[in-house]
């Protein structure tokens, strides 16, 4: 399908007949992009909408009808400003292939400000190949609502023409909401499956009918009547459900909020003051008892350190002083020693070349030790060995022991004094008892607020749970009914038969659940790594089979709190979802955006740009504000041939009402 034109005429904003032409074409060149850009409140979602009633007429879910009838809608669409003698009118042409024939529709949809019998006049022209005047198909007018099905079923068109809000709705919320729920179950088949279900239903009362007595027949449709009822009271019952659900998240955000603004405005801390003066006092008595430790530490011989040099000087001359000592002394000892053994050797026979040697012998050890114990210098400090030992423990141990305790006491000094600061910084942004008490109030209003939506939520919960087991329990009864009373073999046959098919149902509906949800997670974790372009954060996204919320996993199969995914990452996910279930359906029907960027920040919008909206679908309508497709982006598409064309949506605050002319802000 393609949209190929929209003429809107005094609808909403738009006061007389404006003509759009949506082809994604430009001079023969297929171009994915249609683009609208327009200020907020300036006709963008009225776009939107008139494409939605020109389809789906009073089943249309458009964005400004609420609860309103459908003939209400219809009078608060017409243009205030359109003269009495004109109509409202909407006309939507599209392409389709039908039969294997490419074939134009449009749909003409017209109304007054008081709409006869307060329905609209619907007209569907056809064209094709031969005609290509076309002609009124007043047949399919008759049949249009079961004919557009067969294009873009109402239950899936969430997926195809969707807004922000739906995005950032999605995105929120742990599991989808209703619309998008009801739409992932047309898509995999299940709303055929629960419909042939009923069918069957329906099927096996009328058999009971027709072979139960006066007596059965009587106590059958009372059953049949509580049975009813009870479907009456759950369709209600899931209404409430519904609303309570809404509620509790409603006061959940609330709740988060005022928390979020009671630590933010200094109320948290202002409840641990007490704690905080605590942790402040012992910090201050652990700083006073370190400053005392250095200070005891000043007092011993870590002032020494100061002069360790100099004290090593010291040391060294004392040693050297020493050794000199010790030659001397040695030196005398041995010239003494020499002279007694040159004695006693001269008394002996021995040659003279072996006095000789001996002589010169002793006279190179003593000239060494001469020259070890003669010095230039006088020796002043005259050491002895304890005084040295001494001097040597006090460099080696004491004052590097010092030294190393007054580094550990300067940073423990250190960081005391930092959480000292960091106390005081939270003390002086603490709120003020008046502000505190305040703070607390919301709190607490918030708190009670959110306990009491939960527990009604819990009550309507339960509440449709008792509803179920009452209707499977009557169930039951009619079961138990035919069994006891209908012995027609014939109608046995047909009554077994479709519980033996419900069963055989119900096992297909679980396994195309399952088969269909697997390509679903496979296409939506694809379209989710495409759009993020960040490889190592999700490695695949599963899909629940009773409620389709999605749970993300890593690359080591650990599951990924979806709190840890930023705000644009979440929106991302939400729009891969929505992308993964259009892929899935495998219609090809136009995409259209409203609001499309929302408050994604830069990095994700450069991925929307580039990697979502070219190849969303072969043709895809943005409508957007100036803040969200701006300059940047703009350029971005074009340079990618990607926009066919661009409008802007230009309101008139005087004359309050909207032009659609071609070109964009920029």
């Amino acid at each position: 399908m393609i949209f190929l034109e929209l003429i809107l005429e005094n609808f909403g904003p738009y006061l007389g007949k404006h003509v759009i032409n949506l082809r994604p074409e430009t001079d023969g060149n297929i171009r994915p992009i249609i683009l609208f850009g327009g200020m907020n409140g300036g006709g963008k979602t009225t776009l939107m909408d008139a494409i939605r009633l020109a389809l789906y007429g009073s089943r249309a879910q458009c964005s400004t009808r609420n609860t309103l009838g459908y003939t209400d809608f219809l009078i608060q669409c017409v243009n205030r400003n359109t003269p009495p003698t004109e109509t409202t009118r909407i006309e939507l042409e599209f392409e389709h292939v039908q039969n294997d024939k490419l074939t134009r529709f449009k749909i003409v949809r017209y109304w007054t400000k008081e709409p006869k019998d307060g329905k609209d006049t619907l007209g569907i022209i056809v064209y094709d190949e031969l005609n290509q005047e076309g002609w009124p198909d007043k047949a399919l007018v008759n049949t249009w609502d079961e004919y557009i099905e067969t294009l873009l079923p109402l239950g899936i068109s969430n997926l195809f023409l969707f807004d922000g809000e739906q995005v950032k709705e999605l995105a929120e919320l742990e599991t989808p909401p209703p619309l998008v729920v009801d739409a992932i179950r047309s898509l995999l088949g299940l709303e055929l499956a629960e419909r042939l279900s009923v069918d069957l239903d329906i099927l096996t009362s009328r058999k009971r009918k027709e072979i139960a007595g006066a007596k059965e027949l009587e106590a059958l449709e009372k059953i049949e009547q509580k049975f009813q009822q009870l479907c009456a009271e759950k369709e209600a019952a899931a209404q409430e459900k519904a609303i309570c659900f809404s509620q509790l998240e409603r006061a959940k955000e609330q709740l988060n909020q005022v928390e979020e603004k009671f630590i933010y405005e200094g109320g948290k801390i202002a409840a641990e003051r007490n704690v905080l003066d605590t942790q402040q006092k012992k910090l201050i008595a652990d700083t006073d008892k370190s400053r005392q430790g250095m200070v005891e530490l000043a007092a011993g011989v870590l002032p020494l350190a100061l002069i360790s040099p100099l004290l090593m000087q010291t040391k060294t001359q004392a040693e050297n002083e020493t050794r000199q000592q010790q030659a001397k002394i040695e030196w005398e000892v041995l010239k003494k020693r020499s002279e007694r053994i040159l004695k006693s050797i001269n008394k002996l026979s021995l040659k003279t070349s072996a006095l000789e040697q001996i002589k010169t012998i002793f006279d190179q050890e003593y000239q060494e030790l001469e020259q070890a114990a003669s010095t230039d210098k006088q020796p002043w400090l005259a050491a002895d060995i304890e005084a040295i030992n001494q001097l040597e423990n006090l460099l080696r141990y004491q004052i590097k022991d010092s030294q190393n305790q007054a580094e550990s006491k300067i940073k423990q000094l250190k960081e005391l004094e930092i959480e000292i600061e960091f106390i005081e910084r939270q003390l002086a942004i603490a709120a003020s008892p008046e502000a505190y008490e305040k703070l607390k109030n919301d709190v607490r209003e918030a708190q009670n607020e959110h306990a009491k939506a939960k527990a009604a939520e819990e009550i309507a919960k339960r509440r449709y749970e008792e509803l179920n087991k009452e209707i499977a329990k009557t169930q039951k009864e009619l079961e138990a009914y035919s069994t006891d009373f209908i012995k027609l073999k014939n109608n046995q046959h047909i009554i077994g038969a479709c519980a033996k098919v419900q069963t055989t149902l119900k096992l297909f509906k679980e396994k195309l659940t399952l088969k269909k949800l697997n390509k679903l997670e496979l296409e939506v974790t694809n379209c989710f790594g495409y759009l993020l372009h960040k490889s190592d954060l999700v490695h695949r996204v599963i899909i629940d089979t009773n409620t389709f919320s999605l749970s993300l996993y890593d690359f080591q199969g650990q599951p990924v709190p979806k709190h840890r995914l930023s705000a644009g990452e979440k929106q991302l996910l939400a729009i891969a979802f929505l992308w993964g279930l259009a892929r899935v359906s495998g219609q090809h029907l136009p995409v259209a955006i409203d609001t499309p960027l929302g408050r994604l920040d830069s990095s994700h919008r450069q991925n929307l740009v580039e990697r979502y909206f070219p190849s969303a679908s072969h043709q895809v309508i943005l409508l957007s504000t100036d803040t969200e497709i701006g300059k940047t982006e703009v350029e971005n598409l074009r340079q990618q041939d990607a926009i066919a064309r661009e409008y802007l949506l230009k309101y008139n605050p005087s004359d309050r009402h909207t032009n659609v002319e071609p070109g964009y802000f920029w």
